[in-house]
């Protein structure tokens, strides 16, 4: 593997990246570019911007590895919890140019490859594997994504009971050189504009199931690989002005078929073994990091929903109500709930025995087990606080331009020393956030990205740790005891 001293990556650069054979099909025909089709041109800007702002030596997103490379900070593994801080203060950087809104950027699956190479002896002997295209992939700060479920045909059945072979992705066939793998798996968010793609299963597999027990990496561009996108929330909108968020951050999700692709086996990280596809997650540090950059992102997301909701009270001159007041305060508890979570799980982290500071998982998944909850609470809160003003906007900046009907917009569409153009601006942008299809899209994401919700909250029960209020409830028992036979025969019970 290379092992030059370079500098991250450019946003020219990652959309150069982008241009190649890969094989994405939208509304029946194929993609011929990603970074100019109106599905797909605007996330691939924003994220072009993110590797711009990493590029930057001003913004101090870069590192020197062990290795003497330079990198990207989404790749460091945190050996304290000044590396945390630090870690987190990139990813902050990333998550504030998108507001939030990029749940798949290129720091999240990053995470989780940082991870795998701080464990590498999970992998057993395919430890080396890992380690290469994580140096790889770090060296040459490649966008990689995941597809990490299988798809829902019947959720009764594990794998290899379902009606049909390979309907989730399996080894089809064993060669000297490497394996032909088959089938499909979800959810492929941002994969249409990342570089590679990791393909495993966290959905716990069971004896019967070893074809499908599987972990990989794989280029975009490989032959057999096709990418199924959904109906995109950018490509028919009018203008930024009027869509702000679906125009730009809509990462796009695609239902990925592999048809009969080759992996060669140096990038095969577990091979037919159902202990070690769920280890690489949850014994290695992968998927505590992961969930750590998806709070940090969350965190900045929180504060630019609150954000909104004061703006729109300020502008409508509501904030000084008392009852308005209230929600304001109560959206204020929220973000600062998962704030303070992340930063208490940063500050109570463990380094544990490969000398590996994890965030602490109690508060980590703390949160993350609220999250849909939460989420869907502000949404609620933000609804009530926009009122009727969301549905009372033009239809699009053009009325605001044409000199027909500039004037009614102007005098009747406004605010107190707000003109009419700034309040159509922010409605618009509650609404995108409220009531879009990409607004939708954003609550279904942050309600299910994680799992289900007894999975999510089944992360919670495990980490929490209840050895400590165990013996605080087992002390004060301890401290009166049981009734003696004495008390019994006085009848003092």
């Amino acid at each position: 593997m290379e092992r030059k001293k370079r500098m991250v990556r450019n946003g020219k650069q990652y959309k150069d990246s982008l241009k190649d054979n890969r094989c994405i099909y939208i509304n029946g025909e194929r993609v011929k570019d990603v970074t100019t089709h109106p599905a797909f041109s605007g996330i691939v800007q924003s994220f072009s911007k993110l590797y711009d702002i990493a590029a930057n030596p001003a913004n101090q997103m870069t590192y020197t590895t062990v290795d003497g490379t330079i990198a990207n900070k989404i790749f460091m593994i945190p050996r304290s919890r000044e590396d945390l801080a630090d870690r987190r203060q990139a990813i902050t950087r990333w998550a504030e140019a998108t507001c939030g809104f990029a749940g798949r950027s290129p720091d999240h699956v990053a995470s989780f490859l940082s991870g795998f190479a701080s464990h590498p002896e999970v992998f057993g002997d395919r430890a080396q594997n890992v380690l290469d295209f994580y140096h790889y992939a770090r060296d040459h700060d490649q966008f990689v994504t995941y597809v990490i479920i299988p798809p829902q045909i019947d959720r009764t059945k594990t794998a290899h009971e379902q009606e049909e072979k390979f309907l989730p992705v399996g080894v089809y066939e064993e060669r000297e050189d490497g394996i032909i793998v088959r089938g499909s798996q979800m959810l492929g968010t941002s994969s249409a504009v990342s570089n590679y793609l990791l393909c495993s299963s966290i959905t716990p597999l069971r004896p019967g199931d070893e074809d499908y027990a599987i972990s990989f990496v794989v280029p975009m561009d490989v032959p057999g690989l096709k990418m199924y996108a959904r109906q995109s929330f950018a490509a028919d909108k009018p203008s930024t002005y009027d869509y702000p968020l679906s125009t730009q951050f809509d990462e796009s999700d695609s239902l990925v078929v592999f048809d009969d692709v080759f992996i060669p086996w140096k990038d095969v990280f577990v091979y037919k073994n159902i202990e070690a596809t769920r280890a690489q997650f949850l014994s290695t540090p992968a998927h505590v990091l992961g969930n750590n950059q998806a709070q940090t992102r969350l965190t900045v997301k929180m504060k630019f929903l609150i954000g909104v909701a004061r703006k729109v009270t300020e502008m409508n001159g509501t904030d000084k109500f008392p009852q308005v007041q209230e929600r304001l305060g109560e959206l204020a508890s929220l973000a600062a709930s998962v704030e303070g979570m992340l930063l208490a799980s940063e500050y109570e982290c463990i380094i544990d025995n490969n000398g590996v500071a994890r965030p602490h998982g109690r508060f980590l998944y703390g949160i993350v087990g609220m999250q849909d909850t939460i989420y869907s609470s502000v949404i609620r809160i933000l609804r009530e606080l926009v009122g009727g003003g969301v549905l009372q906007v033009p239809s699009s900046y053009r009325e605001l331009v044409n000199p027909e009907t500039r004037g009614d917009m102007q005098q009747y569409i406004r605010s107190t020393g707000v003109k009419a153009e700034q309040k159509v601006q922010l409605f618009k942008l509650a609404w995108d956030i409220i009531g879009s299809e990409f607004g939708g899209r954003h609550q279904q994401y942050e309600m299910f990205y994680n799992g289900a919700p007894y999975v999510v909250k089944g992360y919670s029960f495990r980490n929490y740790g209840y050895d400590e209020p165990l013996a605080m409830v087992n002390a004060f028992l301890d401290s009166y005891g049981l009734p003696s036979a004495y008390y019994m025969d006085e009848g003092k019970v």
